[in-house]
């Protein structure tokens, strides 16, 4: 009951952040340009959320692919649906839950294709490291392509973000500080009291070996070049999604490739910081355009918009997997 309490609050803390954050951002538009913003929801083409919907769900597949092959050289293959099942469903977790989905993949994995889930948590892991490096070649791209709108963009978020007028630390974070600092010696002293230390440090043991088998897994990839053609993949698509997405607004309709790929660079870190990157997604895409001479209410008007199309195509195809997984291993079991 105390994990789902800590859970709830977990989940409140992340939505409230990005609701206040949706609030921020529209409030930075100025009463006198609000109109320009409501016109470029309204006027919006929405048909191109089909070639993005397509698109995104042909990375999500590839992902799916792409983590089959890290599972290989430890002895398993999944079949192909239960894989993307699970990578959906995964992400319709962490619309909810932050990293939830993660561990909700690692769970459906092991029920339905019978893998130990604390061997495939290192393939998380490894996923993820690949995933830091092509963001990192993304930024790369934008520094080298269009390297005044990437630094102006951090002088931006530096200078403009809630609370960056405030250098001192406020007597808010000081509460914030010492309630971490108490909830981990709490912790502590209940793991002695309680004897379970002995218990605890076993199970780190066992998921932090399987987190250095997946990791070694990945050193051992039996189809480096496949595994490099998902991961060009998945990236080209993003990049791709996030070019036609300019596209839905007028005012961003010219944009191209150079564009594009600052707005993904800048829109990750939107989507890393809140549930599904509501309020800050569209801020950062916001600031990347804004780098490009759109004015912030486009800007925003398309980064909404963007948004909302990744978060309907997760909620979708997410839904539709949460319902196909059981009907599709009954099936497979039956034959």
């Amino acid at each position: 009951m105390n994990k789902k309490i800590a859970n709830l609050f977990k989940y409140a803390f992340f939505l409230g952040l990005g609701i206040f954050l949706v609030w921020w951002s529209l409030h930075q538009i100025p009463d006198s340009e609000f109109g320009k913003f409501k016109e470029a929801i309204v006027s919006a083409n929405y048909l191109l959320f089909i070639p993005v919907f397509i698109i995104l769900t042909i990375s999500h597949l590839a992902r799916a692919l792409r983590w089959r092959l890290l599972m290989e050289p430890m002895g398993y293959l999944p079949c192909i649906p239960n894989t993307f099942f699970a990578v959906m469903i995964g992400y319709l977790a962490n619309l909810a839950v932050p990293r939830l989905g993660e561990v909700l993949k690692c769970t459906i994995i092991a029920k339905y294709e019978k893998v130990p889930a604390e061997k495939i948590v290192g393939t998380i892991v490894a996923e993820r490291a690949f995933d830091v490096v092509c963001l990192g070649i993304i930024f790369l791209l934008a520094f080298i392509f269009q390297f005044d709108v990437v630094s102006s963009g951090y002088d931006y978020v530096k200078d403009n973000m809630p609370g960056s007028q405030h250098k001192a630390i406020t007597t808010l974070q000081i509460g914030i500080y010492i309630t971490i600092a108490v909830a981990i010696i709490v912790s502590i002293i209940w793991v002695i009291v309680s004897g379970k230390y002995a218990q605890i440090i076993k199970g780190i043991k066992k998921i932090l070996l399987g987190i250095l088998e997946g990791l070694i897994s990945a050193s051992k990839l039996q189809h480096k070049f496949l595994f490099a053609i998902y991961t060009i993949a998945i990236w080209l698509c993003y990049v791709l999604g996030t070019w036609i997405g300019l596209y839905a607004t007028a005012a961003t309709g010219g944009m191209g490739i150079k564009e594009a790929i600052t707005c993904l660079a800048f829109g990750s870190i939107g989507m890393i910081l809140t549930p599904g990157g509501i309020g800050t997604y569209a801020i950062f895409l916001a600031i990347a355009l804004e780098g490009n001479g759109i004015k912030y209410e486009y800007g925003i008007a398309n980064g909404t918009i963007q948004w909302f199309a990744q978060t309907i195509i997760v909620m979708v195809v997410g839904f539709l997997c949460l319902m196909l997984l059981p009907v599709y291993n009954k099936r497979k079991n039956s034959l």
